[in-house]
């Protein structure tokens, strides 16, 4: 792309009708380029449609109460359920970001649902890269001509829409994970958070509090060293345990080279801008026809900016994103993981205790009420764990199967727009 880019400059000025016809195959061979990119995009489609569907597995399978859920949230924060145990099937009440982080934090300090992979909470709206970028551009506005400010004012909007709109995503989904488990869907929290028709007034925490949890974090760091050497009871959980430690790595960077592109292609649909404008400005300073070539040029890549734009928003909205959604659900199963972890070590020091109590005759009983209270809770947790931690393998499957398909899409769609543009700029300089 960026030879055909530097081949054009060199006939804006004042090439040969030799080097116009050189130029020519330049733009075809880009063609050649994006017909051999369609051809493996639509390679990918059939192997991506191989992944298991969520519709064919019955091991998926839920009670009709629970496949039914549907929940959804818009703009004005209004829900709709088909779930039974809610008084209501739609409501609307106003939630700010901050209500969201009390409800995942009620949900983890429950004791009765260690065994669940409770959702991430969504992420703060960032909002601030979006506005300190328009007011750069508004302190540059003297070194652009008129045109190019429009248009990089637009690209900004388009940015700051696409954030809100991403903002309104993860919320929503957050809402609709909980909605659609069959024990978090009945969490009292969850009812008030749906149906209560008031502000919830809630506080952010202070700093004493936000000290808590940073010990909190610093505990559990430790706990996971101390327990590091606590052998696995069971193979399931030891390689679930390997594959989420060598997973999150593996995501984590992925998600970083993702965002590298999408930023590596908006970039370049800014410069397109730049290149439109000053090419439009050289075909001022034309008498001869190279000024329709000109224009016509300039035209072009005003038209491969909007694509290239659309490019990058929709491989960050069903790559980036996706991949960052799942950096956080890794981090989500760990916490599960660890929890049983530190139920097995209590399961195994109340075993010790009992020992003891038994050789010195002392408190037997207490500590067999104790020693059975850990096996139970031990069981239950290891239980509930499996389940969540197959249910979420699937999940994961059929998330990505979506996305991977509808980006695929995207891209040969994208990619087909590029070659019907090139082409009608090659007919055009052929025929002129």
């Amino acid at each position: 792309m960026g030879r055909g880019v530097l081949l054009m400059e060199g006939a804006c000025h004042g090439a040969s009708l030799g080097r116009g016809r050189y130029q020519l195959r330049a733009w075809s061979c880009w063609g050649a380029v994006l017909a051999n990119h369609i051809s493996v995009l639509e390679q990918c489609l059939p192997v991506f449609a191989q992944f298991p569907s969520p519709h064919t597995d019955s091991s998926r399978a839920r009670s009709p109460a629970h496949s039914m859920a549907s929940l959804s949230v818009d703009d004005s924060s209004k829900s709709k359920t088909t779930l039974p145990s809610f008084q209501n099937p739609e409501f609307n009440v106003t939630r700010q970001h901050e209500d969201f982080i009390w409800l995942h934090d009620a949900l983890i300090e429950t004791e009765e649902y260690a065994g669940i992979i409770i959702p991430p909470a969504p992420a703060k709206p960032d909002f601030e890269g979006p506005r300190e970028k328009m007011q750069k551009l508004g302190e540059g506005e003297g070194s652009m001509t008129k045109d190019e400010f429009s248009k990089m004012k637009q690209e900004l909007e388009a940015e700051y829409l696409a954030v809100f709109k991403k903002t309104v995503s993860v919320h929503e989904i957050f809402l609709q994970r909980l909605s659609s488990h069959p024990v978090l869907s009945k969490d009292h929290n969850l009812h008030i958070f749906l149906e209560y028709d008031q502000d919830l007034t809630v506080r952010r925490k202070n700093t004493k509090e936000m000290f808590g949890g940073f010990l909190k974090s610093m505990v559990k760091t430790a706990d996971e060293v101390l327990s590091s050497g606590t052998k696995e009871v069971d193979e399931f959980f030891e390689q679930e345990k390997m594959f989420l430690v060598n997973y999150y790595n593996r995501i984590k960077d992925s998600t970083a080279k993702a965002d590298k592109m999408t930023r590596s292609h908006k970039n370049v649909a800014d410069d397109y801008i730049h290149i439109s404008a000053a090419l439009t400005s050289l075909s001022e300073e034309e008498n001869t026809a190279v000024r329709k070539y000109l224009l016509k040029l300039a035209e072009l890549f005003e038209k491969l900016r909007k694509i290239e734009a659309r490019v990058s928003s929709d491989e960050d909205l069903k790559l980036s994103e996706l991949l960052r959604y799942y950096v956080l659900n890794i981090e989500a199963a760990k916490d599960l993981l660890y929890r049983r972890t530190k139920s097995l070590v209590d399961y195994e020091n109340s075993n010790k205790a009992l020992d003891k109590a038994r050789l010195k005759s002392k408190e037997v009983k207490q500590a067999e009420l104790h020693q059975q209270a850990c096996c139970q809770k031990f069981e239950k947790l290891s239980e509930s764990a499996k389940q969540e931690l197959t249910g979420f393998k699937r999940r994961r499957v059929s998330a990505f199967r979506k996305n991977l398909v509808e980006m695929t899409e995207l891209e040969i769609k994208h990619a087909k727009s590029n070659m019907a543009l090139l082409q009608s700029c090659i007919d055009l300089f052929k025929n002129s």
